[in-house]
């Protein structure tokens, strides 16, 4: 199989990623989108490492990196997420004003 289909998929889902992230006001959209780019290169890391040594799995060794990565990012995200909801009411990026005078 070729590499062209994996590395298509990886293109699309890292371009809906960075749609989500620019044009999404919702927190939890935007770590939605960050995942979804992690992914896009967690496929890249997988499919290249296939195509190009597929006896070495070292593109399978860091697509682990990144999922543990990508979990402590989702974990710690919503954490701030819940704590921000918590003290505003809303999940808005427009009123995350924290650091504001």
């Amino acid at each position: 199989m070729s590499l062209e289909p994996f590395l298509l998929i990886a293109a699309a889902l890292f371009c809906i990623g960075i749609y989500g992230l620019i044009t999404s006001r919702n927190a939890v959209r935007v770590l939605m989108s960050v995942e979804l780019m992690l992914n896009a290169v967690n496929l890249n890391l997988m499919a290249f490492s296939n195509f190009l040594d597929s006896a070495s799995i070292r593109g399978q060794v860091f697509t682990i990196f990144v999922i543990s990565i990508a979990a402590a990012e989702a974990a710690v995200g919503l954490a701030i997420v819940l704590s921000i909801y918590r003290s505003r009411d809303t999940v808005d990026m427009e009123q995350f004003n924290l650091l504001r005078w």
